[in-house]
């Protein structure tokens, strides 16, 4: 029997219920899943519909597979994994999918369609904008008084506020959205909730793109639908079903990202009076936050086209793959001492944005934010401190984005 042979016998043998809790610190890696990364890194899970694809947990291992084109994204492909019944709906209902969901070319057509919208000068140019967006939320929320939500009064608002300036949606409409999200994104959320918010974000966006037809702004949507819909190069579906995953997606992650940020360094005083010392540190500091505490933390789903060859396992065309990128981010191999925050730790190419042709396209959005909201938050409340232990908060255990439901904090 060869080495591969056994690989894969043993992964085939041993095939836990995925995904898995996060028994004890809700901050650390799931056990398992730590486990696998360093018995057998790649290995089988069994998901909610008894399906069994193989979950990649090592760095070097998740790097060759997000750049390795015989693994597709597509998900009408047959094998594609699914960790919820929710997420298998647009299978099932035969729906349209975005770029996200599709592989070149289609997928590189359409994304270079909004590649120069997220270009860094770009985001650059709107850093002073971003920065006055999150001194307001500040001023509203020190007015209002601790203790405050952290999430509520300011993390999930302010990639709210920038994303409808980006695609020109009126802001008075965040909560309305932002519950159509949260449906969407919610593993738990019934078939029928989910379809049904689904439309409704479609039906809004279906409305809105047909008013920038015709009183057009110097917005995203404004510009697909004159660019790409008028001259027929997207379907006005295509050009709905893209604003509603660039609304969802712009400000999900983010503000996911800002509160369970914020709670790891309030944990850690030293770090937290690191970044209050020495203001300059906070950009490597979103970068090691965004590798310490990866919210995209199920894993990103493929399925593989045809036979590959991965961490000694042959994986078969027709199988799906789950790659763990919040492991990937705190392997040994690629990271010293990665379970460790250090916002002075020269973090490289950590893996929280993916890689290769479908990594995230906001990514230099999502920076300018994470940045600005850090400095923003340290400097006007270097006394911020959570007001419950990890144990009394409500993580999004459930969520297809990690973090914290609220984060009852004073000053």
């Amino acid at each position: 029997m060869t080495t591969t042979d056994t690989a894969e016998s043993a992964g085939a043998d041993a095939a836990p219920a995925y995904p898995t809790v996060r028994a004890g610190c809700p901050l650390a890696l799931p056990p398992l899943v730590g486990e696998m990364r360093e018995e057998r890194p790649v290995a089988r899970v069994t998901l909610w519909d008894g399906s069994r694809p193989w979950v990649i947990t090592r760095y070097a291992d998740a790097r060759q597979a997000l750049r390795d084109p015989r693994l597709s994204a597509d998900l009408h492909r047959p094998g594609f994994p699914f960790i919820s019944p929710v997420q298998k709906l647009q299978q099932n209902q035969d729906l349209p999918v975005g770029f996200l969901r599709m592989d070149p070319p289609e997928h590189s057509r359409q994304r270079r369609m909004l590649t120069q919208e997220f270009i860094v000068k770009r985001m650059e140019r709107m850093r002073s904008e971003v920065d006055a967006m999150v001194d307001r939320l500040l001023d509203d929320m020190i007015a209002a008084g601790s203790p405050a939500d952290l999430v509520g009064g300011f993390a999930l608002p302010l990639p709210s506020l920038v994303i409808c300036k980006l695609l020109g949606v009126p802001y008075q409409d965040h909560e309305f959205f932002q519950e159509q999200s949260r449906l969407m994104l919610d593993q738990t959320a019934g078939l029928e909730s989910v379809l049904a918010a689904r439309e409704e974000l479609r039906g809004y966006f279906d409305r809105l793109a047909v008013h920038k037809r015709r009183r057009p702004a110097d917005d995203l949507l404004s510009r697909l639908v004159a660019e790409q819909e008028t001259p027929g190069h997207l379907s006005h579906d295509e050009v709905v079903g893209m604003a509603a995953v660039l609304l969802v997606a712009g400000h999900e992650t983010t503000a996911n990202m800002i509160g369970i940020g914020v709670l790891n360094l309030l944990e850690r005083p030293d770090q937290w009076a690191a970044l209050c010392e020495d203001p300059a540190l906070v950009p490597g500091a979103v970068e090691e936050l965004l590798r310490y505490q990866t919210v995209i933390h199920t894993g990103l789903p493929r399925v593989a086209t045809e036979d590959i060859e991965m961490g000694g396992v042959t994986i078969r065309a027709g199988e799906g793959i789950l790659i763990q990128l919040a492991a990937a981010n705190r392997d040994p191999r690629f990271y010293d001492d990665p379970d460790r925050l250090d916002v002075r730790r020269p973090v490289r190419q950590h893996l929280a944005f993916g890689f290769g042709v479908h990594q995230c396209l906001g990514l230099p959005l999502a920076r300018l934010e994470l940045q600005s909201a850090l400095a923003g938050i340290v400097r006007r409340l270097p006394r911020l401190r959570v007001t419950k232990p990890l144990e009394q908060l409500d993580f999004r255990h459930r969520m297809n984005v990690y973090g914290v439901f609220e984060l009852p904090v004073v000053w």
